[in-house]
Formats: C-alpha cells, structure tokens, sequence
C-alpha cells in the first residue's frame, strides 16, 4: 500500500492524479492479457520474415519517365499542366505522369471553397473561355462572434483578411476534374486509381520514383491467388503533390530531415456538408464565417457558409484546431450542434443534405513549411503548407507552388550544366525553393505568420481576434518577431480525469444527423479482405495508453466512426476494433494520436471516398 501511494503521489505531481492511475492499472492489466492482433499490413511486419510469402514472385515492372507527380489536386495539375505548356511551347520532348490514389480525378477533393484565382489566371487566362467551373463571384461577405444564442456582426472592411471581394465559391472537385481535362489536353498522362505507396531511391540516395501499391492481400497477411505486385515508376524528378500530411512526405521528411530548421506542423480538421435548402433562404454569392460558439475561448475554431449559384445549394462546414485539449471534443457533433443555433438553423429548415466530408489541413502556416527540395524531387502544395489561415484559403498558393516548381524542374532538366554538374543520379531541383522564396506565395505566408500563434494565450479567441486587428490589418506582418505555435498537435491533450465531459445534444435527424449516415454520404469504399491500412506500431498502445489516459480519443476526433472500443471477447476489458472500410482519409488519426502510434498508408488504389464536387 505504500507503494501503491508513493506512486499516485507522483502521479499527482504530473497532473494524472489517483483516478487516472487506477484507471490505467486497470486496463494495463487487462491489456496485457487480451490485446489481439490487429495491424497485418506489411509495413509493420515484414514479409521476408513471413514464411507465408516465401514462394511469391516479388519482381516489380517498371517504367521511366522525365517527371512524375505523385498526386491529382490543385498544385499536383498545375505542375503537369505548366510542364507540358513549357514544353510545347518550347519544342521540347517531356514526358509527364501523374499518379493519384482516387478512382477518378477530383474524387478525393474537399475543400470549403472559395478560392482566388490569381494563380489559375497565371496557369490559363482564358480560363473563362475554356468553361472553368468558377460560377459563383462573391457577392456578400459576412462575419460574426455567436454566442450560445445569440450573434454579434464584425464589420469586415478591406484590409481585413475575410474580404473576399474577386473571389469564387466554388466545388473544388469540379474545379480539379476540369484541371484534369486541361492536362491531359496538353499531353499529361494521368494515371488515376493508382496509390504511390513507396518512394524508391537510387544507390547514391536520390529519389528515384515511387511504387505503386501491391494488391490481392488477405486481411490476415497472406497472399491471395489473385495477388498482383505493383508497379515501379522511375523518373529524373519526382514531385510530391500528396496533399496534407502526406504518408510518403512523412518518409521523405526523415530521410532527408526537412524538417529540421522548422517548427512542427500544425493542423485543423474541416468538415463539410452540401445541402439544398428553401429557396427562400438561398442568396447566392453569400459567404458567411463565425467564430466563439460552440466552442470555448481556448479552442481554435470557426465555420463557414456559403451559398452557390446552382440549384438552391449551400455547403455549411466547420474547422476544428487539432491543437486543442479536452479529450472530449468530437469535431463532427462539434458541427452537428452548430447548425441547431438560433441564427443558422433557419437556412436548414426543409432542407435536405446530399454529401459529407472531412480533411485535415494545415495550419502552421511560415513557421512550418520544411526544406521543399531534395535529390530528386520537391514537395509542393498542402505537402508542404501553404495555406493561408486567416484567409481560410490555400489553394491558390497551392497551385502557384505547383506553377513555380514546374517551371524550375523544367529550366533544372534542359539546362545541361545543373544536369551535368549534378552530384546525384537525379538532380535536386534547387531554384525551386529560391524563386518561390521570391513569390507572393511567400509574401502572403510571411503577413500572416503571427495570426494563428496568436490564440495560444490566455486571452485565446480574443487575443487572437485583438491581434489579426492590430497587427496584421495595419502592419502586414512586419512586425519584428515571429510567434511560435509551441508543439506538436499530438502533445496537447490532457488526460481525461483533468477534463470535462462535453454532452451533445441528439441528432434530430433533420437537421442534425448521426456518424454512421453520414459517413454513407461519402461514398466510401474499401475492400474488406486486406490487411488495414490504418496500422499500429504496437497493437497494445491504443487500450494501454491511449483509452486508459485519455478515454480513447480517437474514438471521436476520426469524423468517419474508423476507431471504436469494444467489449473484448471474454468480457474482462476493451480492444480497440478498426473499422477501414469507413475511412476517408482525412489523416486526423495519424496527425492527433497522442501515442504517435498509428500510421496511415495507403489502400488498394481506387479505394476511399468518392466525392463529387466536394
């Protein structure tokens, strides 16, 4: 008993206190004794150790091309489509390929969006003339502080970062299907349903492309008949346009430690809905951002309304800072009970809701962006962070990334001297980083670097509000210090016994609505009969630390019902159970496990949600 007391005063002194402990003796030991096997996937356990996979044929064929893009969104296109027009224009033989792990281009695609198009204006200035599907200018901008019932207006004027004069809403999927069609126009061999599901290197260390996912795997490990190798795609330069928390950005980050003269990234969650609603309630052109309600001054978030100029449709979405601290949060019942506040409910009255989704998204903003260039290879758009925060917008800076680095690989390729001169089989395409330093992708970054750090103090919303009026409104980012963000998103949860339970009221059905329905929305899809490709370093940690600690956070911070603790079978404890089938690759697993001990990879390619103009 002294013992026992010795070491609860200890835990007192770290801030878990009595209960935590017993709570995390108790599932330990029952841990210990249940924990079945979970992760198959071979990337935790090896297959040249598996007596399993002996006799199976494991040569892979390749390909060779000049540049390949790993990735279909805003940036990855625009990089294929400003490489290709470089070449035509030039005379120039280039082969471009792009691999993407959706079925079809755009299908993976979410975002709220309105966007500005300086960058599209930059890639095709036609684009008006070549039937882009930017429909809905801006028309009205809105800003508000709710409060649990009521909402108090904030002017927006023209220096304020929400203006949105000039810009569109738009379905941004549409908007990368058309980007689609452009490239391949130009002669870019587009490659989707493919998965990138490991970066191949040359001797001398340089990347040397990437591997295309194995399929006809059981969930147990074992091959099936029907198993298929991938393919290898070999190439002078590869380009990683992944998108947020990339899982071959994540090997390539250590590999060549990009990572090291930056502070860690941080992130938010975005979910969204499309509705049509009562054409009495509809006025296209309208965008709509909140802060404060439903959440507290400490927990960075707000939501967006936008009403498009088709049909009598808005989307309504909501981002949650992965910064925050109650285990408790559940992001999805977080957007589920805004459209119940007295202000927004009315738009959803007879409504009907046709789609949902979520994606993380970075927010770290300048603070965080790593090395972008490497032998072989360079990372652009959300691989790399360039959104704007303040603005709730990156895919412009996203695409112009995309623009600058085509436009470096492709002076770095058909100059003979860098390429001779090279001390790598493939060269690093340096002049990248150096123009794009250069470009009003970096300006913007550097103006707002200090909005998003800014909520960290004790005043939290309104210090940040306080501080974006100050500073940023009428010194543009040249104040003289750069805040910092002060950790890692996976390091600010605090155990459960230091934190209040938030109750959520019942999804009504019609205008609030469950987990399990929505996630059908998403039009999600994955073979059941292969291992998960959410895998765990170590199938103990979830019920061990994660539930003990914190209550299985995971269980709600994934916007897709993916984690789940369930009875074990004997009835003496939990288990974790993953649910793969529901995932829609949001990344928010991977990004807020306070464990770091899930690694999201890649599926079958084709596999995944299926989103149509998200």
């Amino acid at each position: 008993m002294a013992a026992l007391m010795r070491k609860v005063s200890v835990c007192s002194r770290n801030g878990k206190g009595l209960w935590s402990y017993l709570r995390q003796r108790h599932y330990c030991a029952n841990a210990t004794k249940t924990t079945p096997k979970i992760t198959t996937h071979y990337t935790v356990h090896p297959r040249d150790k598996d007596p399993r996979w002996a006799e199976v044929d494991m040569e892979r064929y390749g390909d060779e091309t000049d540049v390949l893009i790993v990735g279909g969104g805003p940036a990855g296109l625009s990089a294929a489509c400003r490489l290709k027009q470089m070449a035509n224009d030039q005379g120039k033989e280039l082969r471009v390929c792009l691999v993407e792990k959706a079925a079809e281009i755009g299908g993976h695609t979410l975002s709220g969006a309105c966007i500005e198009p300086k960058a599209l204006e930059e890639l095709f200035p036609d684009w008006k003339e070549r039937g882009a599907p930017l429909h809905t200018k801006v028309k009205e901008d809105r800003f508000s502080l709710l409060t649990k019932t009521g909402r108090i207006p904030i002017p927006i004027l023209p220096f304020f970062p929400m203006n949105n004069h000039g810009n569109y809403i738009v379905r941004l999927g549409n908007v990368v299907r058309w980007l689609g069609e452009q490239a391949e126009a130009l002669g870019v061999e587009l490659y989707p349903g493919y998965a990138a599901s490991e970066v191949l290197f040359h001797e001398d260390g340089s990347v040397k492309g990437i591997a295309t996912n194995d399929v006809g795997i059981y969930k147990d490990g074992s091959p099936k008949d029907t198993f298929e190798r991938g393919m290898e795609l070999h190439a002078k330069v590869t380009i990683f346009g992944e998108g947020c928390h990339g899982h071959l950005a994540k090997q390539l980050y250590k590999t060549f430690d990009l990572r090291k003269d930056c502070e860690p990234q941080t992130y938010g969650i975005g979910l969204k809905e499309l509705w049509e609603i009562d054409p009495s309630q509809h006025v296209p052109g309208r965008v709509e951002h909140t802060v404060g309600w439903p959440f507290d001054k400490n927990t960075y978030g707000g939501t967006f309304l936008y009403h498009l100029d088709e049909g009598p449709m808005v989307v309504v979405g909501m981002v949650v800072g992965l910064d925050y601290t109650n285990p408790f949060i559940n992001p999805f019942r977080e957007l589920q009970r805004f459209k119940h506040h007295p202000a927004i409910e009315p738009i959803f009255r007879g409504g009907n809701r046709v789609a949902y989704g979520a994606r993380a998204l970075n927010e770290g903003g300048l603070q965080c962006i790593p090395k972008l260039t490497f032998p072989g290879g360079c990372l652009i758009g959300c691989s790399s962070g360039f959104m704007n925060v303040p603005k709730i917008k990156g895919t412009h800076n996203a695409m112009k990334s995309g623009l600058v680095a085509a436009e470096s690989v492709f002076d770095t390729l058909f100059n003979e001297e860098i390429m001779s001169n090279s001390p790598t089989t493939s060269p690093e395409p340096s002049l990248y980083e150096e123009r794009l330093r250069k470009s009003w992708v970096w300006d913007e970054m550097k103006a707002v670097r200090n909005v998003r750090p800014s909520f960290h103090s004790t005043l939290g919303l309104y210090g940040g509000l306080a501080y974006t009026g100050l500073f940023y409104c009428f010194l543009r980012g040249k104040e003289p210090w750069t805040l910092k963000h002060g950790g890692a998103d996976n390091t600010r949860l605090k155990p459960a016994a230091e934190c209040t339970p938030v109750e959520y009221p019942k999804p009504d059905g019609k205008i609030s609505f469950d987990l399990l329905s929505s996630v059908a929305l998403t039009g999600t899809n994955h073979d059941h009969d292969q291992p998960a490709h959410l895998t765990l370093m170590d199938d103990s940690v979830p019920v061990n630390h994660n539930l003990a600690i914190y209550d299985g956070p995971e269980q709600r911070f994934c916007p897709a019902g993916v984690y789940e603790y369930v009875d074990t079978e004997d009835g003496t404890g939990k288990r974790l159970q993953i649910n793969a089938q529901n995932c829609i690759h949001c990344k928010t697993c991977d990004i807020k496990d306070p464990s770091q001990n899930i690694n999201w990879v890649c599926p079958q390619g084709g596999e995944g949600p299926a989103y149509n103009g998200m």
